[in-house]
């Protein structure tokens, strides 16, 4: 208890800070709890007319100071008897805020989020609190109320604003910037930077972030473009967060206490046990191992899912989210707690659930429902069970978003994309694996990544603590995952770089040289021109140790540098031939698939579907690769594809198919398995799977280097293998070196040059004037927004999807927005016709483009992808979901139909886009107006109204 002496001076001090602060007070006093320090320095440094950066852990509330200066743009301006609940009302508009006189021009407030999801959210928060009147909504989609003091908006509606010089920025006083750490998304993180560098300097600008380890960097670049910026950084957590491992059917603390987690002690019994299990995993493979030396022993198996689920609703852990970083493992994990008989939910939570899933899928047809897999969906949702990830329809995902928010579903297995923006708390967070896959290869999660992941633990003002676990595997080191768990390691990077469009609109709106200046003071060149003194010194220390090296690699046979360059060569032409090899072998199994008819007996050579199979549908549909559909001997049917024949197919017999055969009739595949078992074919044809190895030709070139090499006197050396190893190593050295030295000289000034090689080819395409003015074609150009921008316009100029009907045109123009999740190697078919020729020539336009960037020394456009033109274009004409899926060019089979959405809104924008482009023709416009009309029905209307 303090002292009534204590008491009073608190209480001095509360009424010092009001006199001081009192829009703050003001503010404070409708919130329903006292502010946290943080909140309170970082709306004080607002109040006293300054900019601010406030970093803090997600579901910290950091929101509070955006929601602050929301309040001081009405409290300045706000007409008499403003919106019910508004602070300040008539009162204010006769003081004002910094004593605004009565009638001044009204004060705005935007604030910008990332994603339109957010958007939506936070714009029902703020018309909750400040009444319809007060406040409106500016996305892709919707548009509500946009002359409103307080807009909601995604940041890329702002960016466009600045750049057309909107009338609404008019009595513009205060930007948020929420989520600003989205900054270094490679793909959108320019448009933030682009925003705070074109804002006016009369706007105070409140940025929002998550905790970042180089905050003082940022703001430092925040100072120089923006004016005074405050910066408050918290790392408080309001829900204490604790860490755990399960291994095995054990829960282990992950740190004994705070103070170990400080250090990044791990619990002493926790490392005991694991060490114990791995030696015990390993003796047992020791003595399992057979005279050729196999590990044959017990694998680990961890936890299976539904008792990771069970567990967690034993221990009072749920509601939960796990984390699985795969769309099929999220599916799979809840079919397979559905099949253990989990079910987490009483009567009147199931009633509840259906009665909210019904009431918001009535938009979607019933046929399409059960191509989506409706019933198994809601089947889990009414057990408490779903699984959340882009590849679910939006509308799913957004039923499950509401019903875990509202207690009623209980465990979610999601994907990392759930910890992006969507305000989704948990009690507990479960990650099964540290590695996920990010496009390109399987990579080990950062710290940040993992602070994201297990930031969803904790609700506020629910829970008094939340948990993160860690399911243990034989690769899971608990001292890597400590690390983890107790680094503030999050640096923000910059992904800034100019575009065609963001050039004739920095052009057009300042300049040619005022905009190169703009770019130098971009976050970007802030950052690379600190980093160059770094390189340097890197540069510097490894010219010495390639020194150390070579001296290590000398021969006193002879010229080591000139044997080392002989090996190199061999294994560079052993590369080479190897991948001539295997590109052979792959047009040589897609010839003999290409040949096959109904009733071919042939063998799948390798894979889960090796033996003998028949063919029942030879044809792939025209779409891409040959895929033939067939029925093992196993009395597996589906379709194979080149990747599954590591030698050409081969018809060792016919067998006769039933003419209207049902291959998903469980009688009819028995029987006609039995057939193919019935021809007496071996199924591994007397030799197992694996690669065959022929022999290939004796390479002249090769032969010529290998007799050089077994020439050079070196080759004589007893300790050449020692020397190679010295000089492999100065070689991979050097190679790094020269990278560095490119860097550092590529970052001096390296946005400006880009900026000048990117306006000198739009000077040479006649988007600008050599004398720096913008053309009409220049101004057609600044109202495309799309990664392929140039590519877009210059369809447009030469008037590629002129005379298309409205489905050939959205196939026509996917191609420049769609990009598949995973490379494919064969190219995807087209519709035969005006689609096919439209396609050729776009890809006649990039291929010039491509040549033109790359001589300039410019990152290329992305090649223009077909693989979502038949969906969309099946779409357009009206037909069935479920054949518009299945003729998605997929490595996996059907497209997911989450993707569809997603890439399906991207064509409805690009043509609406079309629609009011002045490089149009009339024609053109209105088709794209009709292609639009055309896409939004079914799934795509629900969404569009949503």
């Amino acid at each position: 208890m303090s002292s009534p002496a204590e008491r009073y001076a608190a209480a001095r001090r509360r009424a010092a800070q009001a006199s001081m602060f009192p829009a703050l007070e003001e503010f404070a006093l409708d919130l329903g709890f006292d502010l946290d320090d943080f909140q309170r320095e970082a709306c004080q440094a607002l109040e006293r007319g300054s900019g601010v950066l406030v970093c803090a852990p997600t579901g910290a509330g950091k929101t509070v100071v955006g929601e602050f200066a929301v309040h001081l743009a009405l409290r300045g301006g706000a007409p008499p008897g403003g919106a019910e609940g508004t602070p300040g009302g008539a009162e204010s508009t006769e003081g004002g805020a910094e004593g605004t006189p009565a009638g001044a021009t009204r004060r705005k407030c935007f604030y910008t989020t990332p994603i339109k999801a957010l958007s939506n959210q936070k714009y029902h928060d703020l018309v909750d609190r400040y009444g319809a009147e007060q406040v409106g909504l500016l996305t892709g989609d919707n548009a509500i109320n946009g002359d409103a003091p307080v807009v909601v908006m995604t940041t890329e509606v702002l960016r466009n604003m600045l750049y057309a010089g909107s009338s609404t920025l008019e009595g513009l006083a205060y930007v948020v910037m929420d989520e600003v750490h989205y900054l270094a998304d490679r793909f959108r993180g320019g448009v933030w930077e682009e925003v705070i560098i074109h804002l006016p300097a009369s706007v105070t600008l409140v940025s929002l972030s998550a905790t970042v380890s180089n905050a003082e960097e940022f703001a430092d670049w925040l100072v120089t473009v923006r004016g005074e910026t405050a910066v408050v950084v918290s790392e408080h957590r309001p829900v204490p967060l604790w860490q755990h491992m399960l291994v095995g059917k054990r829960m282990f603390d992950l740190f004994h206490d705070a103070d170990a987690a400080r250090k990044h002690d791990v619990h002493p019994e926790l490392l005991r046990y694991t060490r114990d299990t791995m030696r015990r995993l390993e003796l047992g493979e020791g003595r399992s191992a057979g005279p050729g030396g196999g590990r044959r022993g017990p694998r680990w198996r961890g936890p299976m899912r539904p008792d990771i689920v069970d567990r967690l609703d034993r221990e009072g852990l749920l509601p939960a989210i796990l984390f699985i970083f795969s769309r099929a493992g999220c599916d799979a994990a809840v079919q397979q707690c559905l099949a253990a008989g989990l079910r987490l939910t009483n009567p009147e939570e199931r009633a509840e659930i259906r009665r909210v899933v019904e009431s918001r899928v009535t938009a979607i047809p019933g046929e399409d429902l059960s191509v989506l897999g409706y019933w198994e969906w809601l089947d889990g949702l009414e057990r408490g069970l779903a699984a959340h990830h882009a590849g679910m329809l939006p509308a799913f995902k957004e039923v499950v978003e509401e019903l875990f928010v509202r207690g009623l579903v209980k465990a979610v297995f999601a994907t990392e994309t759930l910890a992006l923006g969507i305000n989704m708390p948990a009690r507990c967070v479960v990650l099964e694996r540290l590695v996920k896959y990010n496009g390109e290869a399987h990579v080990d999660l950062t710290p940040g990544e993992y602070t994201q992941l297990t930031g969803r633990a904790g609700r506020r003002g629910i829970d008094v603590e939340g948990h993160a676990v860690v399911v243990w595997s034989p690769e899971t080191d608990p001292r890597h995952v400590a690390g983890l768990a107790s680094t503030r390691t999050y640096p923000l990077r910059s992904s800034f770089r100019p575009s065609y469009n963001m050039a004739v609109n920095l052009v057009g709106s300042v300049g040619a040289e005022p905009a190169r200046a703009l770019l130098e003071s971009s976050f970007a060149q802030f950052q690379a021109d600190r980093s160059v003194v770094g390189l340097a010194r890197q540069v510097q220390r490894n010219t010495e140790t390639i020194e150390a090296y070579g001296a290590e690699a000398a021969c006193h046979h002879g010229d080591f540098d000139e044997y080392f360059a002989l090996r190199v060569a061999i294994a560079d032409r052993e590369r080479a031939l190897a991948r001539q090899g295997q590109s052979q072998r792959k047009a040589a199994a897609v010839a003999s698939l290409e040949r096959l008819r109904v009733g071919d007996v042939i063998r799948v050579p390798s894979g889960r579907r090796a033996g003998l199979a028949v063919v029942l549908d030879p044809a792939a549909g025209g779409f891409g690769e040959p895929r033939p559909l067939v029925l093992t001997q196993d009395r597996w049917a589906g379709r194979v594809g080149p990747s599954d024949f590591t030698s050409p197919a081969e018809v060792l017999a016919r067998i006769r198919v039933p003419k209207h055969f049902n291959h998903r009739s469980p009688a009819a595949r028995r029987d006609l398995a039995a057939a193919v078992r019935g021809t007496g074919l071996d199924r591994h044809g007397g030799r197992r799977g694996g690669r065959s190895r022929q022999p290939v030709g004796e390479d002249h070139r090769l032969s010529q280097l290998r007799s050089e090499l077994r020439r050079h006197p070196c080759h004589a050396c007893p300790d050449r293998e020692e020397h190679a190893r010295w000089a492999e190593r100065r070689r991979r050295l050097e190679r790094d070196t020269e990278e560095l030295r490119q860097r550092v000289a590529g970052r001096t000034g390296s946005l400006a040059r880009t900026f000048d090689r990117i306006v000198a080819l739009l000077t040479a395409r006649g988007y600008l004037t050599p004398d720096g003015a913008v053309t009409d074609a220049g101004r057609m150009l600044g109202r495309i927004w799309t990664e392929a921008d140039l590519l877009v316009a210059e369809c447009l100029r030469r008037g590629v999807w002129d005379g298309l009907s409205p489905a050939e045109l959205a196939a026509a123009v996917s191609v420049v927005v769609f990009e598949a999740r995973r490379d494919v190697d064969e190219r995807a078919s087209l519709p035969r016709g005006p689609v096919a020729d439209a396609v050729d020539e776009t890809l006649k336009l990039w291929s010039d483009i491509e040549a033109d960037e790359s001589s300039r020394g410019l990152a290329v456009t992305r090649e223009p992808d077909l693989g979502f033109a038949w969906p969309i274009y099946r779409w357009a004409r009206g037909e069935a979901l479920a054949k518009v899926l299945a003729s998605g060019h997929e490595i996996d089979g059907e497209m997911p139909a989450g993707d569809f959405v997603r890439w399906a809104r991207q064509v409805v924008d690009l043509l609406g886009q079309l629609a009011d482009s002045s490089g149009a023709s009339a024609d053109l416009r209105s088709t794209a107006r009709q292609a639009i009309a055309a896409v939004n029905r079914g799934v795509l209307a629900y969404h569009a109204a949503a």
